[in-house]
């Protein structure tokens, strides 16, 4: 059974930067894509980013060019590099765990804790 722990959300002031970090434990073998999502209070949970095994990537059009999602597979470690923070990327950030990319963008089957992160004007 995957376990997915997030760390590193917090509160920032606008314009700032956040690096999450996303600990994979058991099977972690099994997977080959992970991504994050977020959920502002009264939204949807929506995809932030996704990556590959292989380092492929994909980011949803509101964090092109300030997010930056990696990872590394040595230390089954996913990060998410936050800039140019805005107070709209205010939400729960989860991270998300699947066997391949289409999966992890759809309807992923691990999922982390969430953590917070708060952007402030």
């Amino acid at each position: 059974q995957v376990q997915l722990v997030e760390s590193g959300g917090g509160l920032v002031q606008a314009g700032g930067s956040l690096r999450l970090s996303c600990a994979a434990s058991g099977g972690f073998f099994s997977i080959n894509a992970m991504a994050w999502y977020r959920q502002a209070p009264g939204n949807q949970r929506e995809l932030v980013a996704a990556i590959t095994r292989s380092g492929t990537t994909n980011y949803a059009d509101p964090v092109k060019g300030r997010f930056t999602i990696s990872r590394d597979n040595a230390k089954n470690m996913v990060y998410l590099q936050m800039n140019s923070l805005r107070p709209e990327d205010t939400a729960v950030y989860y991270c998300a765990a699947a066997q391949n990319i289409v999966l992890v963008q759809t309807a992923p089957p691990y999922w982390g804790q969430g953590t917070q992160v708060t952007v402030s004007s």
